[in-house]
């Protein structure tokens, strides 16, 4: 039974250290403020660059929106890197005009699509790029916002991915936990002059700076590549920038199937990304507080599986109230008490839009993605064998 009392009591301290850091993020994201971005007079010269592997239904459209910048047009290209495109793809593409780069991979990855345009683009001729997903449109104001940013002296800027599509239940779950991320991990921390988590998309880097990262053998085969780059800007101790009104509508998740398979990818990452902190060529960094921030970001479980913790705890507390026999130490109080801060932490995360009865019916297929969570979990190793792609399925415009 003392086993239990110091395991559990070691299992209380992680939670309220992960839950009351969370609260802090969520309170300042939501009650914060930014600095606006509007535009800039001068103008930096952008690569907008946009991998695509098999996605012939949406990269059109994609490429087509991408040119609709209130943008001079002298000022930024729109590059397309075809991995395995249909031709007649390539062909619409050629005729929108934007550039298209076809590559054949040995091993198809994001990074390495990337790496493939970064070789091929005249580095001088580039001040940033702008990296979106083969889904991505960009608020017709994004660039004009991000260039302000970088003259503002920002290296590094996230934009404020959100969802374009909320067509049934799974997507609007996928949409309002990528919204409570905005609010905590990318609004707050930023309130709170810490640096801004990376999506994976929607991002803009100083061009040097990122066709560099891509270059690195470290990140051609990680399936994780924004985690990478995390890594490679905490060694440089460089912070990120995050624009909430340059909006980049982003496809959500619609079925359980794909939502597994996403999550798989997304928890083999935060593995490696840990391991990475933890590495010895990190150790000179322990003690900044980049480095710090970011490697307790680290160790926070993800919200379903967190969710199911805290269900588990719940009935673990009922059976204590009604036998009286203490199984969690501390007792059952303390635990309802931080059940209770994390759910205030997510009313105060969920942005307001999202307290409607389409969100309430969508709330009942929690209980399916939780099981889907834990499927991912015991498929973690997968996304080691290959690149675990997710495909695009809804066209609508944004």
């Amino acid at each position: 039974m003392i086993v239990v009392y110091i395991l559990t009591s070691l299992l209380f301290v992680y939670l309220a250290s992960t839950i009351l850091y969370l609260f802090f993020l969520a309170a300042a994201g939501r009650f914060g403020k930014l600095r606006k971005y509007t535009s800039h007079p001068d103008k930096a010269r952008i690569a907008v660059i946009i991998p695509s592997y098999k996605e012939d239904s949406v990269i059109v459209d994609t490429a087509r929106q991408a040119l609709n910048q209130d943008y001079p047009k002298d000022k930024y290209t729109v590059t397309v890197v075809a991995d395995q495109l249909q031709p007649e793809t390539i062909r619409l593409m050629q005729e929108i005009p934007v550039n298209v780069i076809p590559v054949r991979l040995e091993k198809s990855m994001k990074a390495r699509s990337l790496n493939a345009a970064f070789q091929q683009l005249a580095s001088g001729s580039y001040d940033l790029a702008m990296i979106l997903d083969a889904d991505n449109i960009m608020s017709s104001d994004t660039l004009e916002k991000v260039n302000h940013a970088y003259r503002s002296g920002w290296q590094v800027v996230q934009c404020h991915r959100t969802a374009k599509n909320k067509n049934n239940s799974v997507a609007i779950l996928d949409a309002m936990s990528e919204e409570i991320n905005n609010t905590m991990l990318r609004r707050g921390q930023r309130v709170l002059g810490l640096s801004c988590a990376l999506i994976g998309s929607g991002m803009a880097f100083r061009y040097d700076l990122i066709s560099g990262i891509f270059a690195l053998p470290a990140i051609q085969d990680n399936p994780g590549e924004d985690r990478e780059i995390d890594i490679q800007l905490v060694k440089k101790d460089i912070m990120v920038e995050f624009i909430e009104d340059a909006y980049i509508y982003d496809e959500k998740v619609q079925r359980k199937e794909v939502f597994e398979k996403q999550r798989t990818r997304w928890l083999g990452t935060q593995v490696d990304h840990l391991k990475s902190f933890l590495s010895p060529d990190m150790k000179h960094l322990r003690t900044h507080k980049i480095f710090l921030h970011k490697l307790f970001q680290c160790i926070f479980l993800p919200r379903l599986l967190l969710m199911l913790v805290f269900l588990l705890v719940i009935a673990i507390c009922t059976v204590t109230i009604f036998t009286g026999v203490p199984i969690l130490a501390p007792g059952w109080p303390w635990w309802l008490a931080l059940v209770g801060i994390y759910g205030l932490t997510m009313i105060v995360a969920i942005p307001s839009a999202f307290y409607n009865r389409q969100t309430l019916t969508a709330l009942s297929r929690i209980p399916v993605l939780m099981f889907a969570m834990v499927k991912a979990l015991l498929n973690i190793k997968k996304h080691k064998t290959g690149f675990l792609h997710t495909p695009k399925e809804f066209s609508a415009k944004a």
